[in-house]
């Protein structure tokens, strides 16, 4: 499978690092601002400075974008009508307009389309998911992510925050979990959000929270801070109730906030009965950050070969995007948003 990776950030590298490990991948080519690459693992592969250039010079089967959020939907889409499949780093686009063209682009033209939940190939938070939908709804989520970000994290995340805001950027992340879990459509949206820093825009906010009401009755929270001044006491819950039960991930092993595989790590799954019962599942081997990004790689390329319907998971990324862009509009009007 021809390959070009787009973006050498943090997640573009892993990604690049996941192709050039894989035999069934050739890496053709590499898409870096700069234009260079100085991984001595993948000095060999071809550097643009253009992706649409690379597009046309290649050409890929397989295009993996890791850019900024911006340039997510453009890219996609010029990948498909140029022939490749598409795995896109989420947020899949920077509005819900934008997300369903890529996804009705890759309908037209016949092409796969994954979008980077990297949750969805962990297999901690993959029995969460069907531990939760054992207990049956409506639930409760409740579930955040706060970042105490300082020197290059903090850098990183005010670049990310001149388009996205960190309930968005991370928040598609939970919010595909709660999707995954109730089946039902969101209704409405409540948010709230504030400014804690002057070196961000001043259209931005560094932290939000928001409210989300589903179909089913099913109602969850979500809330996301990024830099230096956020409190690492309570920045990872993770928790899913109904009526039956709750589901819990405890974070007992987690390592700071800003660390890349504190995102994802689990100490262990705890499973609450209504009756009283509690069942501790630990995780031992779980997966670290590039095991994961390679069964994410690894998983479009089966996607890809064995003709998987990915039509459930497009539409989740979708549903999921849209909340959280509802909540940046409700943070940003100060009114509830109904979808």
């Amino acid at each position: 499978m021809r390959v070009l990776i787009a973006g050498l950030g943090n997640m573009g590298m892993s990604h690049a690092l996941a192709h050039h490990e894989n035999r069934q991948s050739q890496i053709v080519g590499l898409v870096n601002r700069s234009g260079r690459c100085d991984t001595p693992a993948l000095r060999s592969y071809p550097v643009f400075d253009d992706f649409y250039r690379a597009l046309a010079e290649t050409p890929p089967d397989l295009a993996v974008i890791a850019t900024y959020s911006d340039s997510h939907a453009d890219y996609a889409v010029a990948a498909m009508e140029a022939g490749a499949h598409v795995f896109v780093e989420k947020p899949l686009a920077t509005t819900v307009a934008d997300a369903r063209r890529v996804v009705d682009c890759a309908k037209v033209n016949g092409r796969k389309l994954v979008v980077g939940y990297i949750l969805r190939h962990h297999p901690s938070w993959t029995r969460l998911v069907a531990e939760a939908r054992t207990l049956g709804g409506p639930y409760v989520f409740r579930l955040n992510l706060n970042q105490q970000s300082t020197g290059p994290t903090w850098e990183t995340h005010k670049q990310l925050m001149q388009t996205t805001p960190p309930i968005v950027d991370c928040g598609v992340h939970y919010v595909d979990i709660m999707c995954q879990i109730t089946d039902a459509k969101p209704v409405r949206v409540h948010g709230m959000g504030l400014r804690l820093s002057d070196e961000i825009a001043e259209n931005m906010y560094n932290y939000g929270q928001f409210q989300v009401v589903f179909e089913d009755g099913s109602v969850g929270w979500y809330e996301a801070g990024w830099g230096p001044m956020m409190s690492e006491v309570a920045y990872f819950v993770k928790d899913v109730v109904s009526a039956n039960g709750a589901v819990s991930i405890l974070s007992g092993t987690h390592p700071e906030s800003d660390s890349v595989d504190g995102h994802t790590k689990v100490g262990a799954l705890r499973i609450h009965r209504a009756d009283g019962s509690d069942t501790d599942v630990d995780f031992p081997d779980e997966p670290g950050h590039q095991a994961l990004c390679d069964a994410e790689q690894a998983y479009i390329l089966r996607a890809i070969a064995e003709d998987i319907d990915l039509t459930r998971h497009m539409d989740d990324a979708v549903a999921s995007l849209a909340i959280c862009l509802a909540a940046d509009e409700s943070i940003r009007t100060g009114r509830p948003v109904a979808l």
